[in-house]
């Protein structure tokens, strides 16, 4: 079996010495979101190339790098392209980028995708603020042997999605008069889109969009003590729902349409943050 411990160890000194920066936020950028890099104020990067062993994305949208740098003063590293399980890696190596950046230090992990809609009261453009989430179909990333540095063998799940950052998207959103959903992400393995039937099942579950990444991501972070937040883009109906074909190009060109929404929603989070983290320092 092999050994994630020993993995991340080696990826993250092959890069500490490049590293002279310590983040507050980790930021993951999903599928036609990419383009808030460009909203940082850089000031360094890392390609994934670069960083030995590390794993590279193979998805169209999603570029492969770390990008360090400011959203106002919070410091903040960003994933310019994930990870996902489809593309046949390991789950340890889906989520290695995040564990990479609890080692750098992050004080939070602010997840964001494009997604799917299952809950009929939603429509092809909103943003929902995650509340909580499905795995299915995937394994847990906590699968093997425990990661006893990060965290215990058996982590709570009861709050994956921590409150008071969830409230500060919320008014961040109000703040811009942006109608923010609230619901229940579900990860499904992909690559295909979900079959009608599948759909209905998930609905009947209790998920409000599917997608394909963001919770095993948000459970190693819950795992390691992290906090979490995550804001979903819903670039379409779920199959069945609407008579236009799935296609990953529809995904990208409604999330180029919402770029300006979705920039100034997750700076203004961002920043929102920062306060947050003093108030908890000072209670």
């Amino acid at each position: 079996m092999k050994d994630d411990n020993i993995k991340l160890t080696k990826c993250f000194e092959s890069i500490k010495k490049k590293l002279d920066f310590q983040p507050e936020v980790g930021l993951v950028l999903g599928s036609g979101l990419g383009d808030y890099a460009s909203e940082i104020k850089i000031v360094s990067e890392i390609d994934y190339k670069d960083i030995k062993g590390f794993p590279v994305s193979t998805v169209p949208g999603h570029s492969g790098k770390f990008v360090f740098g400011y959203v106002g003063d919070v410091k903040v590293v960003c994933m310019k392209g994930r990870i996902h399980y489809y593309e046949g890696y390991d789950m340890g190596d889906v989520v290695l980028p995040i564990r990479m950046m609890i080692k750098m230090g992050i004080k939070a992990l602010f997840l964001t995708n494009a997604c799917g809609g299952i809950n009929p009261s939603f429509q092809a453009g909103d943003f929902m603020l995650i509340r909580d989430h499905i795995s299915c179909f995937v394994p847990n990333p906590l699968i093997g042997k425990n990661l006893e540095t990060l965290g215990p063998r058996f982590p709570d799940m009861s709050h994956v999605y921590d409150e008071k950052l969830s409230e500060v998207i919320r008014n961040s959103a109000k703040e811009q008069n942006l109608d923010l959903k609230e619901g229940v992400y579900l990860q499904y393995s992909g690559p295909t889109f979900e079959t009608p039937a599948e759909i209905k099942m998930f609905g009947l579950l209790g998920a409000d969009v599917v997608g394909m990444s963001t919770a095993v991501e948000a459970t190693a972070a819950n795992h390691a003590g992290v906090r979490v937040c995550g804001v979903s883009f819903i670039s379409n109906k779920a199959a069945g729902l609407s008579k236009i074909p799935l296609t990953h190009e529809e995904v990208q060109e409604a999330a180029n349409a919402a770029s300006s929404k979705f920039k100034a929603l997750v700076t203004r989070s961002i920043i929102g943050f920062k306060t947050e983290f003093k108030t908890k320092l000072e209670r």
